[in-house]
């Protein structure tokens, strides 16, 4: 087993699954252990929706997870990490080597997103120095997470990416006839203009190439991730396995 020890927070519904199980799936072959943590220490479950397509009609191929995510996650919930998770309130920085944390638009991430617990151990990390991987949604909670001593966010100083302004609304338009806000976690604000408002100026915001296809291991080069110093950025699903691929180089720095 690997000494390198991560810790993975999800909620208890609503998390997207290719952004958790691809990861989980990575690093655990590569022999790191995953810790997974969820608000009352339950076995979570994923954005169904993303599993099965269910009611995205036309566009299930594009929106949905592609089955090598699904075969993923199918593998994940049934590990002994995901079926034995932490209490947030029981994660303690000083345990871990490492956070590495997903996305999800469904509403069941708010709890994840808001969570003061979360955000005070996402500053943790930070301040130690330790590895942090955030995807999509994840960003969100990273911007969240305020540096009591300079009372900004953590990525204040930090260059970024997350899910683009572009793709949440194109998600949004092509399905809000019948799934309403669905796509849209919070309909007052986009994630891009969430996580720009907390940065320190326009240029640390990164958007990457156009996220056109989703990466795998044969198409690295689809996928795009953000590195500052121990910190790394994804935009979305399609940028996962480089998301695993460069997290793994971080940790194995820190050895």
């Amino acid at each position: 087993m690997n000494n390198k020890k991560i810790v993975l927070p999800v909620p208890a519904y609503g998390f997207d699954p290719s952004e958790a199980a691809i990861p989980w799936k990575i690093l655990s072959e590569k022999n790191f252990e995953i810790q997974f943590a969820t608000p009352l220490g339950l076995k979570a479950k994923a954005d169904n929706r993303m599993l099965t397509g269910e009611n995205l009609g036309i566009w299930k191929g594009i929106l949905g997870a592609r089955k090598d995510a699904v075969a993923a996650y199918s593998e994940m919930e049934k590990s002994k990490a995901f079926c034995n998770p932490l209490k947030y309130s029981d994660v303690k920085e000083n345990d871990f080597d490492a956070i590495l944390l997903p996305g999800g638009h469904d509403k069941g991430v708010k709890e994840y997103l808001e969570s003061e617990v979360l955000r005070q151990l996402v500053t943790a990390f930070f301040k130690a120095q330790k590895p942090v991987a955030a995807i999509c949604h994840g960003v969100v909670l990273a911007a969240r997470s305020i540096d009591p001593e300079t009372k900004k966010s953590v990525i204040h100083n930090y260059k970024t990416t997350a899910l683009l302004k572009s793709q949440e609304l194109t998600a949004y338009n092509l399905t809000k006839l019948w799934l309403k806000d669905y796509y849209l976690t919070y309909p007052e604000i986009t994630v891009e203009d969430e996580v720009r408002a907390t940065l320190a100026g326009k240029n640390n915001f990164i958007k990457g190439p156009a996220p056109l296809f989703r990466d795998d291991l044969k198409h690295l080069n689809r996928g795009f991730t953000k590195r500052d110093k121990n910190y790394l950025s994804a935009r979305w699903p399609g940028d996962a396995y480089n998301f695993s691929l460069e997290f793994i180089k971080i940790l194995e720095e820190k050895r």
